[in-house]
């Protein structure tokens, strides 16, 4: 199987640089006129697949909102992965993982071998028990053409406090994982399968993101603040390997199909723009 890394750069040369995620959030459903049941979520995420399945690079589903209804909701994220595979979308869940020994290796094999219900292309992953802990997901991923998307510099304030902590060696934590994560993509081409997870919001985070030879998915953009054009300030020369990736500001525009499509384009037009003049 080729790489997930492989993969993606291909998508995003056929399809643009966009990811959109899907975050059926209570009070969205009501927005569209929903409920707030498994039957809600079911029309909800089939809208959303009917709508950018066919178009988007990259489709992002947020677990949490899935598995709050418990087996039906999961059954309804399975059915959601099978259809964006079918639409040619590649599916990065985000369910933020972080374990060890044989819990991470579970978690591993839930996303990331094609056996699973739940096999996806790409996951996200949370670091904060050391890296190396990660190593089965990344084992995995290589062996299956998988990927994976560690957290690095989030939009959110409390980040912070851990993500710019110093080290004994003087570097931040963030930067750590930075530097392990580039080295996983050592030799990659043309994009390594390991990525990082960058706020959009975060502005110039004084880090070096040079090296990495993965993909950077940069959230927060649209409803949460940021705005195409911080992605320059953010990433800097590093703008090649940004995946922009906004969820309220396009999934707003729904339930209507054509303005769903149409808040995509919009919005990976005002991407291109940034990303070309790099």
């Amino acid at each position: 199987m080729e790489s997930f890394g492989t993969r993606l750069h291909r998508a995003v040369t056929e399809r643009g640089p966009l990811c959109v995620g899907i975050d059926p959030h209570p009070g969205l459903l009501a927005r569209w006129g929903l409920a707030d049941d498994v039957d809600g979520l079911d029309r909800f995420t089939r809208t959303v697949v009917d709508a950018l399945g066919d178009r988007v690079a990259v489709v992002k589903p947020q677990s949490a909102f899935f598995e709050r209804f418990g087996s039906r909701g999961v059954a309804i994220l399975e059915s959601t992965i099978r259809q964006l595979r079918e639409a040619g979308s590649l599916v990065l869940l985000d369910v933020k993982r972080g374990d060890i020994g044989s819990t991470v290796s579970a978690y591993a094999s839930a996303y990331l071998d094609p056996s699973s219900p739940l096999y996806v292309d790409a996951v996200t992953a949370s670091p904060y028990l050391g890296v190396g802990s990660l190593a089965p997901m990344f084992e995995l991923a290589a062996k299956h053409g998988g990927g994976v998307f560690v957290l690095a510099l989030t939009s959110n304030p409390e980040g912070a406090a851990v993500q710019r902590a110093r080290t004994a060696d003087g570097r931040t934590v963030a930067q750590t994982v930075i530097d392990e994560i580039s080295q996983l993509n050592s030799g990659a081409d043309p994009l390594g399968s390991f990525g990082l997870v960058v706020g959009a919001t975060i502005g110039d985070t004084g880090h070096d993101l040079s090296t990495v030879g993965g993909p950077l998915l940069a959230p927060g953009l649209g409803a949460q603040g940021a705005g195409a054009a911080d992605l320059r300030t953010v990433f800097g020369s590093s703008l090649a390997a940004v995946l922009p990736s906004y969820s309220r500001e396009v999934l707003s525009a729904g339930p209507d199909v054509d303005a769903l499509r149409a808040a995509a384009d919009r919005v990976l037009g005002e991407c291109r723009a940034v990303l070309a003049a790099r």
